[in-house]
């Protein structure tokens, strides 16, 4: 039982450490997040998303720099939303997600200690044990997971320093969460973020460097985004009459009155995309499809291209202004395969479709966003992928 004892009190110890520590203050929250569990029958560490485990045989091998490590290394997953975010490609290939979630963080790590004062990877008979491969440095999970795969059909091999995962991960525990729970945790995730800043903060200064790119994007105040898509498109395809006297103005001319008619010209199309690879929702497509109806309404397009991709484009229905109120009723969703919206930006340029403004729909596990739009493109992502921002256009992520 003291054994037993013993090895709870330095994985606490070890928390406790890295929370005072001025290199590590920054995640202090996060390590509080969730329950925190010492097994007897587990093999190494792992989290879903929310707790941990720890495996009581794993913890006695490391020393208390490789815990370190392995404790921070379990918060990151939690912190990044990886069991949420990265679920679509869980399904795909579960080894080459878990592998590719591993590396973002493990070079993270050592960066974030180079010399090993605090924390260490894993070593096991001297060799680093875990996965770390430089050429990963400042990619995200789902550019990871693409070469990954791109040499795994090609049979080729990676050229990291580590040797295999020291951790597992809960996908499907974190499947096992309900709405509501996973709504909780996002709150509880998001605060935890914020009192390490404050931490981190405290310890150097408001002006602190040394937050990575994903993270400065998670503490990134959240916006409406339905604001940000009437914004949008309202700037595109904004209002174009001008006054011209090449045509008198009728109404005044009972009043003697010569005033100049206003010529429209008329806004032309928008086209609106949506990504029906499989995780988009009924009731999130009719919200986004209510608020692209509710703008057509003011702006008044020509015609509103409404086109459904995976990896071809599905369907593609045609509203006229007519028929615009009727979006949400009369639209017919298809699609299911992969996911290429260069396959959309394909179809507009071959049925010569030149629209004014384009909002594309997605949960962001995009390969390929393409580069050649033929108009402003603005990108909506949903299914909570917060540190997923498009390389061409204005990204917006769908907070409900």
């Amino acid at each position: 039982m003291l054994d037993k004892d013993k090895e709870e009190r330095r994985l606490k110890k070890v928390k406790i450490m890295l929370m005072r520590n001025p290199k590590f203050a920054l995640w202090s929250g996060i390590m509080m997040v969730g329950k925190t569990e010492l097994r007897d029958d587990f093999p190494s560490a792992a989290t879903n998303g929310r707790d941990e485990w720890y495996g009581r045989e794993f913890v006695k091998g490391l020393d208390d720099k490789e815990l370190a490590f392995v404790v921070l290394h379990e918060a990151l997953h939690k912190a990044y939303r990886h069991l949420f975010i990265w679920k679509k490609l869980d399904e795909i290939d579960r080894n080459l997600t878990n592998a590719a979630c591993d590396y973002v963080i493990n070079l993270q790590l050592v960066d974030m200690d180079p010399t090993e004062q605090v924390i260490a990877m894993p070593r096991k008979q001297g060799k680093v044990y875990g996965l770390l491969d430089r050429r990963f440095k400042g990619m995200n999970t789902k550019q990871v997971f693409d070469i990954l795969r791109k040499e795994q059909e090609e049979g080729g091999g990676g050229q990291g320093e580590g040797e295999g995962g020291f951790d597992l991960h809960d996908w499907d525990g974190a499947k096992e969460l309900s709405a509501e729970d996973k709504k909780v945790l996002e709150r509880e995730i998001d605060q935890a973020i914020r009192q390490g800043q404050i931490a981190h903060q405290k310890i150097h200064g408001k002006g602190a460097g040394g937050m990575n790119r994903e993270l400065t994007e998670l503490l990134e105040p959240q916006v409406d985004w339905r604001e940000v898509l009437r914004e949008f498109v309202k700037s595109v395809c904004n209002n174009k009459d001008v006054s011209s006297w090449r045509r008198v103005n009728r109404r005044f001319l009972a009043q003697d009155i010569h005033m100049p008619s206003l010529i429209g010209e008329r806004v032309g199309r928008i086209a609106v995309g949506v990504d029906t690879s499989g995780s988009i929702g009924g009731d999130e497509l009719n919200t986004f499809l209510s608020e692209v109806q509710s703008i057509a309404k003011d702006v008044n397009p020509q015609a509103v291209d409404l086109i459904y991709w995976d990896s071809r484009v599905a369907n593609h229905e045609e509203y006229s202004e007519s028929d615009m109120p009727n979006i949400v009723r009369s639209t017919q969703p298809k699609g299911g395969g992969g996911t290429d919206p260069t396959a959309m930006m394909a179809y507009l340029k071959e049925k010569n479709i030149k629209p004014e403004v384009i909002v594309m729909l997605t949960d962001g596990c995009i390969g390929d966003w393409g580069d050649d739009w033929p108009a402003p493109i603005l990108w909506t992502i949903s299914g909570g992928a917060s540190n997923v921002f498009a390389p061409v256009g204005k990204t917006v992520h769908i907070k409900n």
